[in-house]
């Protein structure tokens, strides 16, 4: 049985096509909701007795001491608190999903060169694989022990979570459809996400995946060490980006099912199971902050420039996590969507260039041949900090010499930039088993010739009447 919701003090956003659900909007705040009227006590946390006799439960994502704009933290009312369970017991390892990226570990590796993924497969009918056995990690860096760090993984699933819930007690994981809806359940509430939408799930909470197409793959940035935030908008000033309205979380439902369960839970890296005789999902009544939430990418403001040259790829970032080095994120979180580009006397395709951050690009829909290697839906590409990339002859060449009227670029393309500061490895599955591995060809950039000597007689001369000598050297 399920019951659902009402909200307080909120704007409730409506059911839409293909998603059922009401949801409160905005991004960071302190919530309220409750599916039975007056079950929330009030003006107080913990009060001597529960209205229904529901047990009160804290749940703390920061510190108790951390400052009040950085604390997050959501106080329950559930039917049973959390430790009414069996006990925990370790699962076998899963080889494909990792969370130790130090280089000492032998299962991960270091890559110079680019590297790319095609799309996974989904199962086959034959064998059913849920969202946690789908997972497959393919690089990161640090580990959870040490509470800074990240982990890039993939997914493909055809088999919905029945009577299992996950709970990640290593980091907040950014989930990002590509194929198929995940109808995700959480202690919160329920949350239906559709391609080009993006959900967290903050770490230590409880949900589950439904599948309501019958399967779905996608992208998961996982971090351990702080939270997703909003950027900071600078000059930009109030508005822009992705605008705080837009997101939303769940309001307050709760199911009645004393039926066995199994909780799954990740503790560095590692998965044990704890089994119980009710539901996790039995919150009646919550308040706090720190809620799973989603957001409709197609909802981002971009800006850009109107004039001449490129903005960064900081302008188009959606979210971003800090790392412990002032002014070098543990990730950015980007997108690149259909916008219009204005600019006059500009190269307008991406730039080669050599950054220090780890890029890893992939696409929710479309494709793009601007990359060193073609990407498609589900596809994923990687640059290691200061890899040299950027586009072939060809692609460069059209570029020089493209009008500088006004276009839409990206058209009908929605693609996804994980950035780090950090230095990353790649793992063992990602390097040998996966199977869906392609290395660069540098082959792609062998007409990129030295077009400068092509104008030896013209620089001779400039030089000349500079009153300075010829060029030297075997021309």
């Amino acid at each position: 049985m399920t019951t659902g919701a009402t909200a307080q003090n909120t704007f409730i956003v409506a059911p839409r096509e293909n998603d059922p659900y009401r949801y409160q909007a905005g991004f960071g705040n302190r919530f309220a909701s409750e599916a039975i009227p007056g079950a929330l006590p009030v003006a107080q946390n913990n009060p001597k007795k529960v209205k229904y006799d529901l047990y009160t439960e804290s749940i703390n994502g920061t510190s108790f001491v951390a400052p009040r704009a950085q604390n997050q933290f959501t106080w329950t009312y559930r039917m049973r608190p959390s430790v009414a369970h069996n006990g925990f017991t370790k699962l076998p390892d899963n080889p494909d999903l990792e969370a130790n990226f130090h280089p000492s570990n032998p299962r991960v590796h270091f890559s110079p060169t680019q590297l790319a993924w095609s799309a996974l497969d989904i199962p086959p009918a034959n064998q059913k694989v849920d969202f946690v056995a789908g997972l497959k990690t393919l690089a990161g860096n640090g580990d959870p022990t040490s509470r800074e760090g990240l982990a890039t993984h993939v997914f493909a699933a055809n088999t919905s979570m029945e009577k299992t819930a996950f709970c990640n007690a290593d980091g907040d994981m950014m989930i990002l459809p590509q194929l198929g809806r995940l109808d995700i359940q959480t202690e919160f509430g329920k949350l239906m996400v559709r391609p080009g939408e993006l959900v967290v799930v903050q770490r230590g909470l409880k949900f589950k995946i439904s599948l309501p197409d019958g399967h779905s793959r996608g992208y998961v940035q996982e971090i351990f060490g702080s939270h997703y935030e909003l950027p900071e908008l600078g000059p930009v000033g109030a508005n822009g980006l992705a605008n705080p309205r837009d997101f939303e979380s769940p309001v307050a439902s709760f199911d009645i099912d004393r039926s066995p369960w199994e909780i799954i839970y990740k503790v560095g890296g590692q998965l044990f199971v704890c089994n119980q005789d009710h539901t996790p999902f039995d919150v009646v009544a919550w308040h706090g902050n720190y809620i799973p939430y989603k957001y409709d990418l197609d909802k981002f403001a971009a800006m850009g420039s109107i004039l001449k040259d490129h903005a960064d790829p900081s302008i188009y970032c959606v979210l971003t996590a800090k790392s412990k080095t002032p002014a070098a994120p543990l990730i950015d979180f980007v997108i690149f969507s259909p916008r219009w580009d204005a600019t006059r006397n500009t190269f307008r395709p991406p730039f080669f260039h050599r950054n220090c951050a780890t890029e890893m690009l992939g696409i929710i829909h479309g494709s793009y041949g601007g990359r060193s290697e073609a990407l498609v839906a589900g596809s994923l590409s990687y640059e290691s900090g200061f890899c040299p990339h950027g586009l072939s002859y060809k692609e460069f060449k059209a570029g020089t010499e493209a009008p500088d009227t006004p276009q839409i670029v990206y058209a009908d393309t929605l693609m996804i930039m994980f950035e780090s500061c950090m230095q990353t490895t790649v793992t063992d599955y990602a390097m040998n088993r996966s199977g869906n591995l392609h290395k660069h060809d540098p082959e792609m950039w062998k007409d990129l010739k030295a077009q400068f000597l092509d104008h030896v007689d013209e620089i001779n001369a400039d030089l000349q009447t500079a009153g300075l000598p010829k060029l030297r050297g075997k021309l």
